[in-house]
């Protein structure tokens, strides 16, 4: 069933856009390797943007089921939508990547008397591609770097666990994630990245997933992408990087 997460139907800012034209994705093929990332979606409630090929308009759903021995799936869509006959892509956030496939179905014919749960055959070839366009540094062990900031009036702080020159990760309890979905923006976030390290940024959360921690239980990751830095806040990201990775030694 679909996390708890998120509650209600996917909204427009949850839309993910198709893999663009040359890029360079990698294929899975194999059956039982679908049937995974199609249960890890149903499991985990994110939303599926769903595009016809005539049509470039969004239809946003989610996956309810995932038989993986028939195989077949059945797609949920929000309440009023619909899909035209012929292919349509759909389009998700899987982990770290953006997870794309093709069908083809001349009618989609949604289950008696449940016009929202749409039936679908599990497709022969599904695209992944890597979202993280820089390498990401983990956060020395032993170390507790952290981002505040203050949303609807609420303040928080989360614990850092990656730096990128593109974004950062962070996480936290279910409890503490209440109101961080994916399409928030963070305004004057400071990111405390060691001593002397203070960075004042906007970021925007592109990923928000559960997992569960050996020794913390049931976690949030919070994946979040850099918005509107200047060239100087740059330079000093790639100087507090470099300054981090320099000290970590040997592995």
């Amino acid at each position: 069933m679909p996390s708890d997460f998120r509650k209600g139907p996917p909204r427009l800012q949850d839309a993910v856009e198709p893999i663009a034209a040359g890029s360079h994705p990698h294929d899975i093929v194999d059956p039982d390797d679908i049937g995974d990332a199609l249960t890890a979606l149903a499991e985990a409630g994110d939303a599926i943007s769903i595009y016809h090929r005539a049509n470039a308009d969004v239809v946003l759903a989610r996956l309810l089921s995932v038989d993986p021995e028939l195989p077949h799936f059945v797609i949920q869509l929000n309440e009023g939508g619909s899909l035209p006959p012929g292919e349509c892509t759909f389009v998700a956030w899987l982990g770290g990547a953006k997870f794309q496939f093709k069908l083809d179905d001349p009618h989609w014919n949604a289950l008696p008397e449940q016009p929202t749960l749409v039936p679908a055959q599990f497709p022969e070839r599904c695209q992944v591609l890597n979202r993280r366009a820089a390498p990401r540094l983990e956060t020395p062990l032993g170390t507790y770097h952290t981002a505040s900031f203050v949303l609807n009036g609420k303040p928080y702080e989360l614990q850092l666990y990656d730096f990128a020159v593109g974004g950062v990760g962070m996480r936290c309890s279910p409890r503490d994630a209440v109101g961080l979905h994916v399409g928030r923006k963070l305004q004057r976030v400071r990111l405390d990245m060691g001593p002397g390290a203070i960075l004042i940024c906007d970021l925007e959360i592109r990923l928000a997933r559960h997992f569960r921690s050996f020794l913390l239980g049931e976690q949030v990751q919070i994946g979040c992408q850099f918005q509107n830095l200047s060239q100087g806040m740059q330079d000093e990201l790639h100087r507090i990087l470099e300054r981090m990775n320099s000290t970590r030694g040997p592995r």
